[in-house]
């Protein structure tokens, strides 16, 4: 894998986890492209943030091979920051609508 791949992933993760927050907490849907926006800001915003504790991508291929261990945090992350996102943007909605 190469480390653009593993941002990649880590977004799509970001996107599924949101779309299946929104789905299970129908009050925190924001639809199809509000859900797949919040996935994709708020994984890459938990994996700038939080990766500097060394599992961004760049650290996950620093040896030439996959640190699998790594690289499931990375995983883990995107998929709360994709979830967060969604509360995120549906409260600052909230707020800006009253």
């Amino acid at each position: 894998m190469t480390d653009t791949l593993i941002a990649l992933i880590s977004i799509f993760m970001g996107i599924f986890a949101a779309h299946a927050f929104a789905v299970i907490n129908k009050k925190y849907s924001l639809g199809f492209i509000g859900n797949t926006m919040a996935g994709v800001f708020g994984s890459i915003f938990f994996i700038k943030t939080f990766g500097r504790l060394g599992f961004d991508p760049m650290s996950i291929m620093e040896t030439g091979e996959t640190n699998y261990m790594l690289f499931l945090i990375n995983m883990l992350v995107s998929i709360v920051g994709g979830a967060i996102g969604v509360i995120a943007i549906k409260l600052i909605k909230s707020k800006l609508n009253p």
